[in-house]
């Protein structure tokens, strides 16, 4: 049964969301479904993965969703000579005081939009792990927790591209879920002419929610009900990537807590 709380928040829930993807739709023109799915990961505390051709949408829709948010944002551009403690931080050692401190890398950001996330060696890729999974970095011993809401929104070119990395399976299974854009449709691009060919949509988005209305709304995401025959599909779902002949590796169990995660969120959108 759900209590008057419970409908209050998913009503919060409703209405913020439906801010967030007008404003986000405002830029990123004829996309309904990738703007929606992005919302969905949010929600669900996962993160993005937009992978496509240079020049579809892939960093404005990261930026897009970073900028109708009021939050801390942070963007790292990935290249091949970044290091890990450009992203995690360093500790150095203050002569004055006797003693060492913490400097926060780009990593330390509710938001953080990894552009061109393949572009950078494998070993730098990895300085995410942590941070992805567990929402802290540990350096020299001492973890340090990151603020919340936390999401990192990637964007990465195909890998048969000239100068780019495969991204390690372990990074790419904290994914929630990967995103292709894709070509807009003529009237979606001539639209596109339109608003984009003088000055970038951009400049002019304001946030239309804040970091603690996004907290909360993760919260109302987590107390949605899920019935036992909807985790026992998800469960025969995943187990069957497992077995099958023509995959080479089958989901992970992290895997099956992104579906059931994802379907939560995408039922509490699905009242808007």
């Amino acid at each position: 049964m759900t209590t008057y709380d419970e409908r209050a928040s998913l009503s919060d829930l409703t209405t913020t969301a439906e801010r967030v993807r007008r404003s986000v739709e405002g830029v990123i023109e004829g996309k309904p479904e990738v703007v929606r799915l992005s919302l969905t990961v949010l929600l669900a505390e996962g993160h993005l993965l937009i992978e496509d051709v240079p020049g579809v949408g892939k960093t404005m829709l990261a930026k897009a969703l970073a900028r109708s948010i009021d939050c801390s944002v942070r963007r790292i551009q990935f290249t091949p000579d970044l290091l890990p403690s450009d992203i995690t931080g360093v500790s150095i050692y203050d002569q004055q005081r006797k003693e060492f401190e913490f400097k926060p890398g780009a990593i330390f950001a509710q938001i953080v939009i990894g552009d061109e996330i393949n572009r950078a060696s494998p070993k730098t890729q990895s300085a995410l792990l942590e941070s992805m999974e567990e929402r802290q970095v540990t350096i020299d011993g001492k973890s340090y927790e990151l603020p919340g809401p936390f999401m990192v929104v990637a964007t990465q070119n195909p890998v048969e591209m000239e100068g780019t990395y495969p991204l390690p399976e372990a990074q790419r299974d904290r994914f929630m879920a990967r995103v292709s854009i894709g070509y807009p449709s003529p009237q979606a691009e001539l639209e596109m002419l339109d608003v984009h060919g003088g000055v970038s949509p951009l400049d002019d988005m304001r946030p239309v929610a804040h970091a603690h209305e996004i907290v909360k709304l993760v919260e109302a995401v987590r107390s949605v009900h899920v019935a036992e025959a909807i985790r026992r599909y998800a469960v025969d779902l995943v187990s069957a990537t497992r077995n099958h002949p023509d995959l080479r590796l089958g989901a992970s169990p992290r895997a099956t807590l992104h579906l059931l995660r994802a379907a939560k969120a995408s039922a509490a959108l699905a009242r808007a």
